[in-house]
Parts: C-alpha cells; sequence; structure tokens
C-alpha cells in the first residue's frame, strides 16, 4: 500500500468557453454549473478527499483566484494555493507544483488534475485512480487516463497506445498527438487505436523532475532554482521572476510526446471535460426537441438549442435550431451552439468594448 498521494488541482484557466456566463474575474471552475450546489472545484477536491487528506491538497491557479479558492475550498490553507503571475499553460503550472512538493516530500506521488472536470461513476474513477498511482511506483513512469473516444473531438490530446502481452493496467504509449485537425481525429477514431486524453497525469514527483531535465531542461534550471524560497517567504518573488522567463507551453507537448516513460491506463467511469456549452447540453436533461431550457421560456419550431437565461425575463425564441442563447448580467449572447472556435474571438472583440464585459 502506497502512502496518500498529493492531489494537484490546475484551476487557472479563464473558461473562455463558456463565456458570458465564466468571467475572468469568476471563470467556470468556480461555478456551479451543473446546478449541484457545488462549484466544479469544489466538486473536484470532494472526488478526491477519499484518496487523500485536506493537507494533500495543492491547487495552483492564477494570483487573481486565491481569495475565490479559500473561499470555496475552507479546508486548505493559503500555502496550499500557489498562485502564477502570469499564464504559462501546464508544463509550468505543473512544474511549479512538482518541485515545490518534491522539496518538501522526495518521497511523494502526484495526482494531477484539471479543476473542471465531470465524473459519473466515481468508484470506478477511484479504483483507476488508484491503479495509476500504483503503477507509477516504478522509476521514471509516468501515467496518464485514456478515454475511449465517441466522435472525432479535435480539442483533446489523443493517445495511440502498444497492446500489452503481460495484462498489466499500464499500457506504453507509442504515439502522443496534442489537439488534431479534424481529418487526423476522424483517422484516429475510425483506426480504433486511439484514446482521448483525459488531461489526468500521475507520476512521483522525482519522475517528473526527470521528466523535465530530460525534456524541457530550460524549466528544469528554473524551478531547480527555487529548492532555496518553496516555503519561505520569498517564494512569490521567486515564482514572479521564474514565470517571466519560461514559455508558454504545454505538459502534452513539452514532455507526453516527447518521453519514452508515459504509459496510458484505460478508464471508463462517464468523463466529461465540460468544455464548451455543447458539452454541458449533451449532459443536460432536455426537452422533446433537444433543447436543455433553463429559462422561463416559450419557444416556437426551435430545437437543439441551448437557452439559458434569468428566469425574471420571458424569452420568446421562433425558428432556431442548434443555438445558444445564453444572457448573463450584461451579455446577451446568441450563437451556433457547436461554435466554440469563435470564443476567443467573441471574448476579444467583447473585451474591445470594455473590460466589463469580459
Amino acid at each position: 500500500m502506497q502512502d496518500k498521494p498529493y492531489i494537484v488541482i490546475m484551476a487557472g484557466g479563464i473558461g473562455s468557453r463558456f463565456w458570458p456566463y465564466s468571467r475572468n474575474s469568476r471563470p467556470k471552475q468556480f461555478l456551479d454549473i451543473l446546478g449541484t450546489g457545488r462549484s466544479l472545484l469544489q466538486m473536484t477536491y470532494d472526488r478526491f478527499r477519499e484518496l487523500a487528506e485536506p493537507s494533500q491538497f495543492i491547487v495552483v491557479t492564477n494570483l487573481g483566484y486565491l481569495d475565490l479558492v479559500l473561499e470555496q475550498l475552507p479546508d486548505l490553507s493559503a500555502t496550499q494555493v500557489l498562485t502564477e503571475p502570469l499564464r504559462r499553460n501546464t508544463a509550468t503550472c505543473i512544474a511549479y507544483a512538482a518541485y515545490k512538493i518534491h522539496a518538501m516530500d522526495p518521497n511523494a506521488t502526484l495526482v494531477v488534475t484539471p479543476a473542471d472536470h465531470l465524473i459519473l461513476q466515481e468508484k470506478r474513477f477511484i479504483q483507476t485512480i488508484n491503479q495509476a498511482v500504483d503503477s507509477a511506483q516504478l522509476k521514471d513512469r509516468l501515467i496518464t487516463i485514456g478515454i475511449k473516444p465517441n466522435r472525432p473531438e479535435t480539442g483533446y490530446g489523443y493517445i495511440q497506445y502498444l497492446e500489452n502481452e503481460n495484462g498489466t493496467e499500464a499500457l506504453k504509449v507509442k504515439t502522443f498527438t496534442e489537439k488534431p485537425n479534424s481529418k487526423l481525429a476522424k483517422t484516429f477514431v475510425d483506426s480504433g487505436d486511439f484514446v482521448w486524453n483525459s488531461g489526468l497525469f500521475v507520476g512521483k514527483s522525482a519522475s517528473l523532475l526527470n521528466a523535465f531535465s530530460e525534456n524541457m531542461p530550460d524549466v528544469a534550471e528554473v524551478f531547480e532554482e527555487g529548492r532555496a524560497h518553496y516555503g519561505k517567504s520569498s517564494e512569490q518573488e521567486f515564482i514572479n521572476r521564474a514565470y517571466s522567463m519560461v514559455k508558454n507551453v504545454s505538459i502534452d507537448y513539452g514532455i507526453m510526446e516527447k518521453s519514452d516513460q508515459v504509459y496510458v491506463i484505460l478508464g471508463d467511469f462517464g468523463w466529461s471535460d465540460l468544455g464548451s456549452w455543447h458539452s454541458i447540453h449533451e449532459l443536460q436533461e432536455k426537452d422533446g426537441d433537444n433543447n436543455v431550457v433553463e429559462a422561463n421560456s416559450i419557444l416556437y419550431d426551435t430545437k437543439n438549442c441551448y437557452i439559458k437565461m434569468d428566469s425574471d425575463k420571458l424569452v420568446v425564441i421562433e425558428g432556431l435550431d442548434n443555438y445558444l442563447v445564453n444572457e448573463t448580467d450584461n451579455v446577451l449572447l446568441i450563437c451556433k451552439l457547436g461554435g466554440e472556435k469563435k470564443f476567443r474571438d467573441f471574448v476579444a472583440n467583447a473585451k474591445k468594448k470594455g473590460e466589463d464585459f469580459v
């Protein structure tokens, strides 16, 4: 039986594909998107409490969200919230957590998770994570969790693995491709040889440090210098400097695609990354015309839509098919439901109209 792992929750995103409901001041991980009474961050914390004590949680987030994290996770102390001064993607986020935890506990095992996923079958999920924790004890192994794809999604990484003849759960990764184009994604899904990368990673802190040294030596060199600062009053000043010195690179591209020590465990536990309005539409209860309606509404000849409005307003809609209609505070958005790729443009152009709109 291994010691309980540290749980590293990545909670620094701005959730632009959920704009205008998700705003810079309160992104989607801090919202009760599913109507459960708990935010996505709180649901992530609840899910992993079976595996770890509150003292073993680390949340990595943007400097501006420190108070939100502590408000939503009162079990955690401020020292357990690592604040990023700049957005530098997942490789830097994981490096910060791994180097700091390793300085405290050189034998630590880390489970790294996004803050905004949905897991429907939590017992099966915990069993899978426990398998990954056990498998990660072998020297330098990095474990990711793979999900069988049901569509040619271009927003996920894809993992091709080698069939394992000795029956162990961890399968050696053959190729790792980050966010392919639609044609390549369709080829992957049709082949049956690929699974989605769930964004969940498990590894010993020593294994992660070795992977950074081998594949991202510039990042390793920066965070290695932090040993004199982790856990001390000089830590934030060091981190501010460190983040200005590293590039914006994902862990997928920086390490997972390059390392020959990556293994995948196949998971089947009702997973969704809740990455867009479309993904929420797939999950929520629908009316007879396949509409998700969270509004006081009258609909005519309207189908396959997601309508979310304040209940104190009556919304009357006629003739829409596959649209999102959302009003949040001072923004009304009407667009194609599957138009996630346009949301960066929406947010960028709304910002030109005024900071209050984003």
